[in-house]
C-alpha cells in the first residue's frame, strides 16, 4: 500500500495549484506509484489473484485517463508520460 508521505509528495510534485489533489496528471502519478507497488508484490506472490485483479484494474483506470488528457492537452500528456516514464 502507497504510504500517505509518498502520496503526499506524488500530489505536491504535480498539483496545478494548492489545493489541486484530484487533477487527471494527480491521479495517474498515483497510480503509476500503486501499479509499481502491485507489480513487485506480484513477482513474489505469484498466485495472488486479488491482487492481479486489481493490477489490471489500476492499469485501466490509468490508461483511459491518459487517453483523456492525450485528447483534452496533448502538450500537458506527452509532458506526464515523460515525467512518469510511461511509454506512448
Amino acid at each position: 500500500m502507497i504510504t500517505r508521505e509518498k502520496k503526499q509528495a506524488l500530489i505536491t510534485s504535480l498539483q496545478t495549484h494548492k489545493t489541486d489533489t484530484g487533477s487527471v496528471a494527480v491521479q495517474v502519478s498515483i497510480f503509476t506509484e500503486r501499479i509499481k507497488e502491485l507489480t513487485e508484490h506480484l513477482k513474489v506472490s505469484k498466485k495472488d489473484f486479488a491482487a492481479r485483479r486489481a493490477l489490471l484494474q489500476l492499469v485501466g483506470n490509468r490508461r483511459r485517463l491518459l487517453k483523456y488528457l492525450a485528447e483534452q492537452d496533448s502538450a500537458a500528456y506527452l509532458e506526464l508520460i515523460k515525467k512518469l516514464g510511461l511509454r506512448k
